[in-house]
């Protein structure tokens, strides 16, 4: 989510504030950055390479064990920063969709040619790879207008360390595809700055989303894609609750310059790209 002007940035789950972002999940990288990961999250890329140099019959090629990305739609998601970071949010009287009423849809279109043999790499937008607020920041990457309450407002958003890499690395890959709990109105402009190589073949918003408990919730089995070869970023684990077995969960991100999980996440995701069965190297049992 977008941050308000009052902290600093938040975290990307199912928090909605004024913007339309949502907030918090955290994943532990393999290398980390000076700040601090918890134990749960630390032992998650251990636990996954423990698994897959284990299990060779879980890959094609025992050497390489990274999930590819996927593709994203046109829906909006929302991400909320944390409590104790300033947060945007571009909330609209349109709840996310009732789960009865998105279980017959296909959120994605069928598979393009270019594509075929990639698995879905599905990726969070806040707080996963940006971090945007209503509060100017320093250095800002980009300054999007969005239109809130009939009125225009400066969002402030910074791209985290690596992401252009990480994103150009994944496309080799994966069909990637952006899934944010945003509403489009900003998130389609940050996208249109963020991936100007145009690696993202489907960008999926806050209407795409399901309606869980009152929580947007990201139905990966709406897709139109096997399970077994879709995979999601995301730092919020409301977010993929559904699909637990389905997620590579990463730390909100909000403006730690030193930060390199990206790019510790990139070759991973390259190693198993090729594996059968994405949730045999995922499984939630791991964390």
């Amino acid at each position: 989510m977008i941050e308000t002007p009052t902290r600093n940035s938040g975290s990307d789950a199912n928090d909605h504030t004024n913007t339309g972002t949502d907030t918090s999940k955290k994943l532990k990288k393999p290398t980390g950055t000076p700040v601090a990961k918890d134990a749960k999250t630390s032992n998650f890329f251990s636990k996954l390479f423990v698994r897959i140099c284990g299990s060779s019959s879980a890959l094609n090629d025992p050497e390489t064990t990274h999930p590819r990305p996927s593709s994203a739609s046109t829906a909006m998601s929302t991400k909320e920063m944390e409590s104790t970071h300033p947060r945007i949010s571009l909330q609209e009287p349109a709840a996310p969709l009732e789960m009865q009423e998105t279980a017959s849809a296909t959120l994605l279109p069928p598979l393009d040619p270019e594509d075929k043999g990639k698995k879905c790499l599905v990726l969070d937008l806040d707080e996963t790879l940006v971090h945007s607020s209503f509060q100017p920041v320093e250095p800002v990457d980009f300054v999007i207008p969005v239109e809130i309450d009939g009125q225009m407002q400066n969002v402030y958003v910074l791209k985290r360390p690596g992401v252009d890499e990480f994103l150009t690395q994944v496309s080799k890959y994966y069909e990637v595809v952006v899934f944010t709990a945003s509403l489009s109105k900003y998130a389609d402009p940050v996208m249109d700055l963020l991936d100007t190589g145009r690696v993202v073949k489907h960008r999926l918003f806050r209407e795409a989303c399901s309606n869980h408990g009152g929580s947007f919730v990201k139905d990966l089995s709406l897709l139109g894609r096997d399970l077994d070869s879709v995979i999601i970023v995301d730092n919020s684990p409301t977010s993929y609750l559904l699909h637990p077995s389905n997620a590579v969960p990463v730390s909100s991100w909000f403006n730690d310059l030193h930060d390199s999980e990206l790019l510790d996440l990139g070759p991973f995701l390259q190693d198993i790209h090729d594996v059968e069965d994405v949730t045999v190297i995922l499984n939630s049992s791991l964390l």
